[in-house]
């Protein structure tokens, strides 16, 4: 395990499966970047084990008994502070709770049968404040959840945005990068950059995740689009 003085990216694991658990924590710890911090079975008192272990990234299995990981979620991001930024794991490419899991907080899903080399990228992307799902679980599934006759278009949420943040979100929402837009939008990178911390900052989101479920539920980008 990296020594602590590192900045090595803090893990916590939390999965009903101690397999799961003992197998994830030996693959991240054998990174010289990444350290796991502690595990836990449950989501169960889920804030002290934050507050005790202070990691930059919570592992979080969606499907757990007691607290699942969807409520698990919800009572870390409502954590003051900075809260760790939270990949999801489960075994479905359709599940169910992934719109709300991302409404609520989590940054990015992950199947539990990721290659090695997708779960340390998926961990290092969300730690660094990006979006990431697995590519199972497609914008195609939050458009879909987003589309429903139950989901109220919150166009009020868009109030305070210019015309190219607009543009800018709408990109985001279909998955393109930074560099990518920048050229799309014939902007410099840096200022695509600008924009998208500025839609952060007026919508009061904490990543790109964010971006892309607001993206929707507000309208701005529709199912199929």
């Amino acid at each position: 395990m990296p020594s602590e003085t590192s900045a090595a990216v803090r893990v916590l694991i939390v999965d009903d499966q101690s397999m799961i658990r003992a197998g994830f924590a030996a693959l991240l710890d054998a990174q010289e970047d990444l350290t796991v911090v502690g595990t836990a079975e449950d989501g169960q008192g889920i804030v002290d084990v934050v507050r005790q272990t202070r990691p930059d990234v919570v592992l979080m299995d969606i499907r757990m008994p007691l607290v699942n990981g969807l409520e698990a979620t919800r009572l870390i991001a409502q954590m003051p502070g900075t809260p760790p930024r939270i990949l999801m794991l489960t075994t479905f490419d359709a599940d169910e709770y992934v719109f709300d899991a991302l409404r609520v907080g989590a940054s990015g899903f992950l199947l539990k049968d990721a290659t090695p080399e997708e779960l340390t990228h998926a961990v290092r992307v969300v730690a660094a404040g990006e979006a990431l799902l697995s590519p199972k679980v497609t914008r195609t599934l939050i458009a879909d959840y987003a589309a429903r006759p139950s989901s109220k278009r919150k166009t009020h949420l868009l109030a305070d945005l210019t015309d190219r943040e607009r543009e800018v979100m709408t990109a985001v929402a279909r998955g393109r990068a930074n560099s990518e837009i920048a050229g799309e939008l014939h902007l410099a990178e840096q200022t695509v950059k600008t924009h998208v911390s500025r839609i952060l900052t007026k919508l009061g989101l904490r990543d790109r995740t964010q971006i892309v479920v607001t993206a929707y539920e507000s309208g701005l980008v529709r199912a199929g689009e």
